[in-house]
């Protein structure tokens, strides 16, 4: 006889219900001053005695079960809304159950989320059961309490489209629980189909490539050195530079939606932390892909021509009075130098030397506009949440290090660390993608999106149609466009992606890169391209936690070109994925 109610908006299993009506009746007894653990005892007692619990049972298996008996009970004899207790129940255990015969026990089949492919897994995101914060919010919109809603990803933000309208159902029950009779007083309403951008085929190219290349790195490594063996996670992201459409959203390591949350206790503890979807959600020093805005800075703002030619010693001297003398890879790796280069032969070969003196020649706040307008640090225009990231400038280091008076001050090292893409410059894959875009489209910023459009259950009526969006961007000259386009294209035929690409059949346009991250182990590795060089279609941005350096990456995006223009002639990428 206990007066208890509540309310718990969401499923909930047997084990919960046991450990519910344990904390009720514990709190009961408190507020009367009784002895919580002797009217325990006797309350198990007497309970076992009503519902004839075996005697052998375990303490644990009869609370379990008592908890059952109760919460059914109490929903029987009270004006509670129905929960779910235990959802997809196996066909013998569901046999087993019906046998008992229990008033208030009723067995419904309800639809579920079934996942027609492996991939996209962090684009997609589970669904579950509300949380009672979510609850508060979606109670405003007639949910019912036990309602699944999307819990990340594309199914969290677009929830609304995706829910339906739920119906009523009125049922007449006899005192027995027997079901007398049903009919809806308000017919349900399927929810609308959500179409994608993502070519699933592609996806699972671009997931499949960069798997296969972090495992070869953690097993092989690069080099005599063997770097990137500590290899961890990556990411991939392929857009089309028309629209602005991604069609590869990649992030690994990855997880089975399927049995997100069989598994999540185990993604929790599993290495390189599978659940982040690092696409998006995490910021890296671009390193030398940064290079382009550099060379568009110093062509627009500082009017350095394209043919202007420096003498790149290896060491940077011009601040050795000050004991600060950078130097390029190639001192790094064998103390040579790369002489007399112009700015292409500079982005070819990712001549930090010819790039730490455009950086002095023009200061930070040309690069800074640049990259801005380039879309770096910048919101891409992507449906799901992005990290922003930041650019390397006096503002973001005061703010990084507003506690260190003696770190957040802006030097002609940070000038120099930020025009090879150092410093603290860190973007996410998809704004290197978006930023790669837009090199494509001669500086013209189209917004990235992961919608195609959504419509109607029944495929009958459009309710919403994408449409490419521009986003605010600078015009740069014409000089400074064909200083990136020959600059990139000398990377991919004879500079620091030729291994890969130089005898690749179609023109691409690429920059390597590989970024210093204050940490142990390997550098991490970075890639961009853009393809065809002379019509651009398709930018991609590749990449690699600890993954030593970009040339290497070039095999992901290879892969990912393959697939692409083999089934571009097919007419076949840009498939619609619909989610219903």
């Amino acid at each position: 006889n206990l007066p208890i109610t509540w309310e718990k908006p969401y499923t909930y299993t047997v084990d919960d219900a046991s450990e519910l009506w344990q904390d009720y009746f514990r709190q009961f007894m408190a507020e009367h001053g009784w002895d919580t653990d002797m009217a325990s005892q006797n309350l198990m007692k007497d309970m076992k005695r009503l519902w004839n619990i075996p005697n052998d049972w375990s303490e644990e298996e009869a609370r379990m079960v008592v908890g059952l008996r109760f919460e059914l009970d109490l929903r029987n004899y009270t004006t509670l809304p129905q929960y779910t207790l235990v959802s997809d129940v196996p066909t013998d255990t569901l046999a087993a159950i019906m046998e008992l015969d229990i008033p208030g026990l009723t067995v419904t089949t309800s639809t579920q989320r079934e996942y027609k492919t492996p991939y996209a897994a962090h684009l997609l995101g589970p669904v579950g059961a509300m949380n009672p914060e979510e609850y508060k919010i979606y109670k405003e919109d007639d949910y019912a309490m036990n309602a699944l809603v999307g819990k990340d990803g594309v199914e969290k933000e677009f929830e609304s489209y995706l829910h339906g309208v739920d119906g009523i159902k009125m049922t007449t029950v006899a005192d027995d629980g027997t079901v007398l009779s049903e009919h809806y007083a308000k017919e349900p309403e399927a929810g609308d189909n959500v179409m994608l951008s993502i070519d699933i085929a592609l996806q699972e190219v671009g997931e499949k490539a960069l798997e296969e290349v972090i495992l070869d790195l953690r097993e092989n490594g690069l080099g005599k050195d063997k770097n990137g063996q500590d290899a961890e996670g990556g990411s991939l992201v392929a857009l089309d530079v028309k629209t602005g459409e991604v069609l590869v959203s990649a992030s690994y390591p990855t997880y089975d939606l399927s049995t997100f949350y069989e598994d999540y206790n185990e993604l929790l503890e599993t290495p390189y932390a599978p659940l982040n979807n690092r696409a998006l959600q995490l910021a890296y020093p671009p390193g030398s892909i940064h290079k382009m805005a550099t060379t568009i800075a110093a062509i627009d703002e500082q009017h350095v021509g394209r043919h202007y030619e420096v003498d790149a010693k290896g060491k940077y001297t011009f601040y050795k009075d000050l004991n600060y003398e950078p130097v390029c890879l190639i001192y790094t790796t064998s103390g040579g130098s790369h002489g007399k280069i112009d700015m292409m032969e500079a982005l070819s070969l990712s001549c930090n030397y010819y790039f730490y003196e455009m950086g002095r020649l023009m200061g930070i706040d040309a690069m800074d506009k640049v990259s801005a307008n380039l879309g770096l640090g910048e919101p891409t225009g992507v449906e799901l949440p992005e990290e922003i990231g930041f650019r390397a400038n006096p503002e973001t280091k005061a703010k990084l290090y507003a506690s260190d008076v003696n770190q957040s001050g802006w030097y002609d090292a940070d000038t120099l660390m930020a025009s090879i893409g150092q410093s603290d410059n860190k973007f996410t894959t998809m704004q290197m993608a978006a930023y790669t875009m837009n090199l494509a489209n001669q500086g013209e910023r189209n917004a990235a999106t992961y919608l195609k459009k959504i419509v109607s259950s029944d495929y009958t009526d459009l309710i919403i149609e994408q449409q490419v969006k521009t986003l605010p961007s600078q015009k740069f000259s014409d000089e400074a466009m064909l200083a990136v386009e020959q600059g990139m294209s000398m990377a991919s035929t004879e500079g620091t992606a030729s291994t890969y690409l130089g005898d690749y059949g179609i023109a691409v346009a690429s920059k390597t890169g590989t970024a210093q991250h204050g940490g142990l182990g390997s550098d991490h590795g970075s890639f961009v391209c853009y393809a065809p060089v002379d019509d651009p279609q398709i930018a991609i941005a590749v990449y690699v936690e600890k993954g030593a350096q970009g040339g290497n990456l070039a095999q992901a995006a290879m892969a990912v070109m393959d697939a692409y223009f083999a089934t571009e002639n097919e007419g076949k990428v840009g498939a619609e994925n619909a989610i219903g």
